[in-house]
């Protein structure tokens, strides 16, 4: 299913992208890191949607996810 000519998974690839932009504007580190988080967890989901699937984009977004979230809920300062 294509919307505009452009496949869902393109779509999800974008969004996520946005998503990863976005957080890097924001000026609270804890805003920047659940935000990112949310565009890392896409950009998971779309390496699945691709085929094949991209291991390099599940595993870096699925690397940084996890950092992210030892820095918002362990390592607090």
């Amino acid at each position: 299913m294509d919307i505009l000519g452009i496949s869902i998974s393109e779509w999800v690839g974008y969004f996520a992208m946005a998503t990863v932009l976005i957080s890097f504007t924001m000026k609270s580190v804890i805003k920047l890191r659940i935000v990112n988080s949310f565009g890392c967890l896409i950009f998971v989901i779309y390496g699945f949607m691709l085929q094949p699937l991209s291991k390099p984009i599940i595993i870096t977004n699925a690397i940084i996810f996890a950092i992210n979230i030892y820095y918002l809920f362990f390592k607090k300062n």
